[in-house]
């Protein structure tokens, strides 16, 4: 029977997946301070966040086929180390979508009604609710997607639904599609910023992302614009935003994503009316974490079994593992 390790407490509708074919190990058996001391026997991982899969880590579970993340970013993983070693690497990029497009919404409505700073003016004391209260209406107003995948996609769906034009920068889309799904497209990232009175972002963090909304970039933004991220903390310069956010350049922000994550208690974002932080949790809904785990799970174990997994982050490693015994009609 296979051995699979969870780095969060395998929840329990996932008992009945891996009933009769796999037994679940960690991370109740592991040492507070190195988490990884219980996969030793592992032959798949199911990996959350909070572990960097390197090729030392990886070491340490000999018999480990496979790493299924239950989320869509794989940068906690060292993909060329995984491949080396004829380790697949999973991800599960459908299961968060509906959540973290629900989330993105929530956290633009949020900033735009100024709900943080209506319930710390009731907390206050404070008597002239209406007379003193400045929020926005979405309606008519243009959202600026930057990166248009499943998430992006759905954000703008429900955009739509608010009256809002919804106008993207993705080079890796074509504007046939996005257009077939109501979505303007721009040729540059300077363009969408200038004509978008709220930005959301939807793209991976890497080397030329990270700090996409840079001071310069802000600059470049409408006057009195919003800025929404659940992608990755680290696409945003927080200290400029903090800059924008003073001097008014921006009318607030919605992240739940950051750099670090979490923010330190008294970091400045965390004590703002014109900022709601929530701690990367868009995609944590009953139905979206259930989703995730299912994903995950089915594909560790069809890894396993020498089926070819639906989302295999690293396809190279599938003749590596299974040396050409995959035919032409089973291969994707």
């Amino acid at each position: 029977m296979f051995r699979i390790w969870f780095e969060r407490d395998m929840p329990d509708h996932v008992s009945a997946t891996i009933a009769g074919l796999a037994l679940p190990i960690g991370p109740g058996t592991a040492t507070p301070n190195d988490l990884l001391s219980s996969v030793g026997e592992a032959d798949a991982i199911i990996a959350s966040s909070l572990v960097t899969y390197d090729g030392p880590a990886m070491d340490r579970a000999p018999l480990l086929r496979v790493i299924a993340r239950t989320g869509i970013g794989v940068e906690k993983i060292d993909l060329g180390a995984a491949t080396e070693r004829g380790i697949a690497v999973c991800n599960t990029p459908d299961a968060p979508t509906i959540a973290t497009a629900e989330h993105t919404i929530a956290l633009l409505l949020s900033v735009a009604k100024r709900i943080a700073t209506a319930q710390a003016a009731l907390r206050s004391g404070g008597r002239d609710f209406f007379g003193s209260h400045k929020g926005r209406e979405v309606s008519d107003k243009v959202l600026g997607l930057v990166g248009v995948g499943r998430i992006g996609t759905n954000v703008a769906r429900i955009a739509r639904g608010l009256s809002m034009t919804v106008i993207a920068y993705d080079p890796y889309v074509k504007a046939t599609a996005l257009s077939e799904a109501g979505i303007r497209t721009v040729d540059t990232l300077d363009q969408l910023l200038a004509e978008a009175d709220v930005v959301s972002l939807h793209l991976p963090l890497a080397s030329e992302t990270e700090y996409l909304i840079n001071a310069e970039r802000i600059t470049l933004m409408k006057p009195g614009a919003i800025l929404v991220n659940t992608a990755r903390g680290g696409l945003v310069d927080h200290n400029a935003l903090l800059v924008a956010l003073d001097n008014g350049r921006l009318f607030g922000a919605g992240l739940d994503v950051t750099d670090p994550e979490p923010l330190p208690p008294n970091h400045p974002l965390l004590h703002r009316d014109d900022v709601v932080v929530t701690p990367h949790v868009a995609a944590a809904t009953v139905a979206g974490k259930a989703r995730l785990y299912e994903s995950a799970v089915t594909q560790a174990l069809q890894v396993l079994q020498s089926e070819y997994p639906k989302h295999l982050v690293n396809p190279e490693v599938w003749p590596v593992r299974r040396q050409g015994s995959l035919t032409k009609e089973q291969q994707p």
